[in-house]
């Protein structure tokens, strides 16, 4: 997947990974780029910032009509998406033992890192199969091939993410549309950063797993996987390793995960 002269549109856009993707695909020469988000505000300064080739929309990821209503402006607008970059998501911080969940957070959860996923390829599918092209970036986290210590929706959703990916690209992969599933570990975005302030158990163990690295940095790490046609990509390698570890032997992971989460409360 080359992006100049292409169209891609972002959810989450307004600021972290999804602003950094914003901005790198239109330095390299996206011919239209959707910068999308809850933050009109926020979306509009991040287009703003790219110039001409940005557009700014205000989109509730969770509600499947917003995301039907995206696509068919872009579509009207522009012609085609050749990328769509389901990148919103949130954390929780609540686990299974949190009975009193006033603000349904396992909710709230599914509906964004899981069905906003399933509503952007949904909406998005039929012209590319149509078209014959087109390509679908999912970010999940490296909680979907791991865990996330402490938030149990977000470690749980995020796997949905990433299984709903691989079934894309077994479904789709043979008829012309490529799909890429982002999985880092730690970036230094509010997402990780304000949870790490506060003492969460789960941002601590995930800066004790590796380097935190920059928003920029990952575009840099989409670029060069989207180049490659990768499904997997994995701005910490280490993340592989992990998974590969689990895999071999759960018991000896989750095992060591433990000992990770109790050596950094």
């Amino acid at each position: 997947m080359d992006v100049r002269d292409s169209v891609v549109v972002i959810t989450g856009a307004a600021s972290g990974i999804g602003a950094a993707l914003a901005r790198r695909f239109a330095a390299d020469g996206a011919r239209s780029v959707v910068v999308a988000d809850r933050d009109l505000d926020g979306a509009r300064a991040v287009a703003e910032e790219i110039g001409e080739a940005a557009v700014a929309e205000e989109v509730d990821v969770a509600d499947r009509a917003a995301i039907a209503s995206l696509v068919e402006r872009t579509l009207a607008r522009d012609g085609a998406i050749d990328l769509f970059c389901s990148n919103a998501g949130i954390t929780t911080g609540v686990g299974a033992a949190n009975f009193d969940d006033p603000a349904d957070l396992w909710a709230r959860a599914w509906a964004i890192n899981v069905m906003a996923h399933v509503f952007a390829a949904q909406a998005v599918l039929p012209a590319m199969l149509e078209r014959g092209r087109g390509w679908l970036l999912q970010t999940a986290s490296a909680a979907g091939l791991l865990t996330s210590p402490g938030d149990a929706p977000y470690a749980v959703t995020k796997h949905g993410a990433v299984a709903f990916a691989e079934w894309l690209s077994v479904t789709y992969g043979g008829r012309g549309i490529g799909v890429s599933v982002l999985c880092p570990m730690g970036v230094a975005t509010p997402l990780l950063m304000d949870p790490l302030a506060a003492g969460d158990p789960g941002a601590r163990a995930v800066a004790a797993s590796g380097e935190i690295v920059s928003a920029e940095q990952v575009a840099d790490d989409v670029v060069a996987g989207l180049a490659d046609g990768r499904f997997l990509i994995l701005p910490h390698p280490q993340v592989g390793t992990f998974w590969a570890q689990k895999a071999s032997d759960p018991d000896r992971w989750l095992a060591g995960v433990r000992r990770l989460v109790d050596n950094s409360s």
